[in-house]
């Protein structure tokens, strides 16, 4: 299984907090920031953070552990 992407900007707190869960989660993940290009900005300006599988799922936050761990099993 390859690595999700966390999508994310700087100084969001909510994205801080998706990676401390994968981390909990001993998950290792990319980050991708959304700043960094129009496209992303206008698809997940206000959905971040994002978790994105190599199938192409998203889970959108609110998320909890439980839910995250879920999420990551299923790809």
């Amino acid at each position: 299984m390859s690595e999700p992407v966390l999508y994310h900007t700087d100084g969001c707190h909510l994205c801080e907090q998706a990676a401390a869960l994968l981390t909990r989660l001993g998950q290792r993940f990319t980050w991708v920031d959304i700043v960094d290009s129009p496209e992303l900005v206008e698809r997940y300006g206000v959905r971040i953070p994002v978790i994105r599988r190599s199938d192409g799922a998203e889970l959108g936050w609110p998320f909890e552990l439980a839910e995250l761990e879920r999420f990551l099993e299923d790809s």
